[in-house]
C-alpha cells in the first residue's frame, strides 16, 4: 500500500480525533490543514480529507482557505477518500453537507474518488449531498452517535484499503 495522508480541518476537536484515528489505523501521516501546503497534497498518490459540518451546511472554517488551493490543483492519478462530520439530530436536512461540498469541489479533479457510504442505518433527512444514493465518503455523528463511530470506521476502511496501492 502507498503512502496515505490524512487532512483535517477542525474547530471542536472531533474531526482532529477521527482524523487521527483513520490515520493511525492506515499507518498514514496526518495533517491540519489549517498549516498544510499544495505541495504536502502533491507529495502523496492516496489522500483522505475530512472536514465537520457548520451552521446550515458549511464547510468547517479552516477549509476556506484551503478550497481556494484545491480548486487550482491537478489530482490526476489520485486516490482520495472523504469523511464528514455532522449532527444528525439538530441538523437532519444539512447533515454532513461539509462532505457533500468537498465531493463537489474534487469530483472533476482528476483523481479517484472512492469511500462511498450507505445511508443505511442513518437518520439523516438529507438527500442534497447523495450521490447514486450514497453519501461520498464516511458520514460520522459524533454528537449523537459517537457510539458507532468505531464500527463505520472499520467498514469504511475495508472499502477503501484495496484502493490505495
Amino acid at each position: 500500500m502507498s503512502k496515505i495522508a490524512v487532512f483535517y480541518g477542525s474547530s471542536t476537536g472531533n474531526t482532529e480525533k477521527i482524523a487521527k484515528k483513520i490515520a493511525s489505523l492506515l499507518e498514514a501521516d496526518v495533517f491540519d490543514i489549517g498549516y498544510s501546503t499544495m505541495e504536502r497534497i502533491h507529495a502523496y498518490n492516496n489522500l483522505i480529507l475530512g472536514t465537520s459540518t457548520w451552521g446550515f451546511g458549511d464547510l468547517q472554517d479552516d477549509w476556506d482557505a484551503f478550497v481556494a488551493l484545491l480548486s487550482s490543483a491537478k489530482l490526476d492519478g489520485k486516490v482520495i477518500a472523504l469523511f464528514g462530520l455532522g449532527d444528525s439530530d439538530l441538523y437532519p436536512d444539512t447533515f454532513v453537507n461539509g462532505l457533500g461540498h468537498l465531493y463537489d469541489l474534487l469530483k472533476n479533479k482528476g483523481g479517484k474518488i472512492v469511500g462511498f457510504t450507505d445511508t443505511d442505518g442513518y437518520h439523516s433527512e438529507n438527500t442534497d449531498i447523495l450521490v447514486d444514493g450514497r453519501f461520498p465518503g464516511l458520514a460520522l455523528d459524533e454528537d449523537n452517535e459517537a457510539n458507532r463511530s468505531d464500527q463505520r470506521i472499520e467498514k469504511w476502511l475495508q472499502t477503501i484499503r484495496p484502493e490505495f496501492v
